[in-house]
């Protein structure tokens, strides 16, 4: 039997790659020299892509592949793929939930204590040689501190958990309360800013909620304030952001996604009140592999006949 042709659109890890490869006939179209000519070879054979988290993949991609039936995502975050447009045709779309979870939850805290506690001020002042001049500034106690989060998912649930641990008082936002959950629920965004000392997010991105973090919320957040975000680049208004930094209208940031990444912005680069990491969220061996395994473990259970292990909810 003729294995299945797959379309690949993102860099993949050889953990992932090497068994794609071994159980599929696979077109690598992320580094394909002549695009638009392996669309016009392979195309109409394509039954199923493999994507990033992160990557867009436009109608106009998918228009090309008339056999097209199953999406299979490597990352939690589908929204560069088009929902509405897979659902009239039928497409089904995988994605790797769950696995990361833990991983990104500790990089929210690690976030918040770096910002808050100055850890990472602190390392390049010792680095600096400043400390055998002057003692290291006083920073933030974290207990009794409040964080709002933004997004009470999976991983907003870990996260609050963490810092719940850390004797924070939690507060969140999202489409409704949640029942069961011990976190004071806030229904406005503007008003979770103005409560919160460290205002994270960790909603899912995409158009229903690109630049829902804006001016008016960072002026909720207010001078007392620390923005923290792991979720996606696209829900903070990156200028407004900016500006909101230089002016002193917040107090801090501990960024792992940006806008436009790997490209941030220079003036972020440059302040000492910003913490920056290099989208690192899932970040470690043991996650990312699980990754691959639920991407695999998708694409498998399709070609089998068998339900998604992980269909995204909107397909369901």
């Amino acid at each position: 039997m003729t294995a299945p042709d797959i379309i690949v659109t993102a860099p993949l890890p050889p953990f992932l790659y090497d068994p794609l490869k071994a159980a599929y006939r696979c077109h690598d179209y992320f580094q394909a020299s002549d695009k638009p000519g392996l669309l016009a070879a392979e195309g109409g054979r394509v039954r199923g892509l493999v994507q990033g988290g992160g990557s867009v993949t436009p109608t106009d991609l998918l228009d090309r592949l008339p056999a097209l039936e199953i999406i299979s995502v490597f990352g939690v975050g589908y929204d560069g793929v088009p929902v509405d447009y897979c659902r009239r045709r039928g497409i089904r779309v995988g994605h790797t939930p769950d696995v990361l979870t833990d991983d990104v939850a500790d990089v929210a805290v690690g976030l918040v204590l770096m910002t808050g506690r100055g850890f990472a001020k602190a390392d390049r002042f010792v680095r600096a040689g400043e400390w055998e001049r002057r003692g290291p500034e006083l920073t933030t106690k974290l207990g009794g501190k409040t964080a709002g989060i933004l997004g009470l998912g999976r991983i907003g649930k870990a996260i609050a958990e963490r810092l719940a641990a850390m004797k924070m008082s939690i507060a969140y936002t999202g489409r409704q309360a949640q029942p069961g959950v011990p976190y004071r629920f806030v229904p406005d965004l503007k008003a979770l800013a103005s409560l919160s000392d460290f205002l994270i997010v960790a909603c899912p991105g995409g158009a229903a909620t690109r630049h829902l973090v804006n001016a008016d919320v960072l002026a909720a957040l207010g001078k007392k304030g620390t923005i923290v975000n792991i979720a996606r680049g696209s829900i903070i208004d990156e200028a407004a952001l900016v500006r909101a930094l230089e002016t002193g209208t917040v107090k801090a940031a501990g960024l792992d996604v940006f806008e436009n990444e790997p490209k941030v912005p220079e003036a972020l680069r440059s302040m000492d009140n910003v913490v920056l990491l290099p989208h690192v969220g899932s970040g470690t061996n043991e996650t990312r592999k699980a990754m691959g395994d639920l991407c695999l473990a998708n694409l498998a259970a399709h070609f089998a006949g068998e339900p998604l292990p992980a269909l995204i909810p909107e397909l369901r």
